[in-house]
């Protein structure tokens, strides 16, 4: 097969099932497994990579065209016959009506295949969809195997009855963003009690006096698309601010995580976001599971 990844998560997929060699092309921001950013890239975005957290949020309110270029001549020249994207976010990866009419342009009509999960089914039902579509079902099904015998484990470990903290996890600090999607259910399996966000709906913009009322004891900080280092750029921006002061003066722990990598990925590492998450809240009965502290996440001090 010739294939066309449009999505992060996607890649990684398509690699986890063991087809990476029959990848073709992929976009700027495709980093996982190493290796894959040497191909093609079919996308670049119109957002200066330096831009803040503020100037982002402004800048995508203010767009009114996709906030990525498709390189329809390199999709051509590369001839796929499958193109994997996704239909969810304009913020997170081109534009899918971009990709339909790119596509219907090229010689043989590739397949498309579009994704938008909103939850931990979801996510497992695009596993086996693309498994089908790659032949790979059964690496498939084991990915899906994979996180749920990391959630029994965890489960075991926490007993019939844990007390399950009150965690927030941020994926957007100016303005605030609560998570959606998946997330709240991992934070579910890792034992704690996401208090904003909800299951199976988008992420969304709160107020800081949301979290305030929210009282977390459990902060995670995953912000969309940064890695530890660029998030640790923007919070030296923020940290004197009175609305972060008083987050974190009233909460017992405060984790800082590679939101390029975890959490935001619908992807096979949501089984190590799993992990972390459950490192994070329950540090005493679960953080051997995670990855050691500074491999892509760490504590943050949670009062000066």
């Amino acid at each position: 097969m010739r294939i066309v990844s449009l999505l992060p998560s996607l890649t990684e997929l398509v690699c986890a099932l063991g087809r990476r060699d029959d990848l073709v092309g992929v976009t700027h921001e495709c980093d996982y497994p190493p290796g894959v950013e040497k191909l093609p890239w079919l996308t670049r975005s119109n957002i200066p990579t330096a831009a803040s957290s503020a100037e982002i949020d402004a800048l995508v309110s203010a767009q009114q065209g996709s906030l990525y270029t498709l390189d329809e001549a390199k999709l051509a020249e590369l001839a796929p016959n499958l193109i994997l994207t996704q239909e969810q976010c304009d913020v997170c990866a081109v534009n899918e009506v971009a990709v339909q009419r790119a596509a219907a342009r090229l010689p043989g009509r590739p397949h498309v295949e579009s994704v938008n999960p909103l939850s931990l089914d979801g996510v497992f039902a695009m596993f086996r969809l693309v498994g089908d579509l790659i032949a790979e079902r059964a690496a498939a099904d084991s990915l899906i195997a994979g996180y749920q015998r990391t959630a029994d484990a965890i489960a075991r470990r926490l007993g019939p009855s844990p007390r399950r903290p009150r965690v927030l996890l941020l994926e957007w600090l100016d303005p605030p963003f609560c998570s959606g999607h998946w997330n709240p259910e991992i934070i579910g399996h890792a034992g704690g009690e996401e208090v904003v966000g909800r299951a199976g709906e988008a992420s969304r913009r709160i107020t800081w006096d949301e979290v305030a009322e929210a009282r977390p004891e459990v902060v995670i900080l995953s912000l969309c698309g940064f890695t530890v280092e660029r998030a640790e750029h923007e919070l030296q921006a923020f940290a004197d601010r009175p609305e972060w002061r008083s987050l974190i003066d009233g909460c017992d722990r405060l984790a800082l995580v590679d939101g390029s990598a975890y959490f935001s990925r619908p992807g096979p590492r949501l089984a190590t976001s799993l992990r972390i998450a459950g490192a994070v809240i329950h540090p005493d009965r679960l953080l051997d599971l995670a990855p050691p502290e500074g491999q892509g996440w760490r504590f943050l001090p949670a009062s000066p």
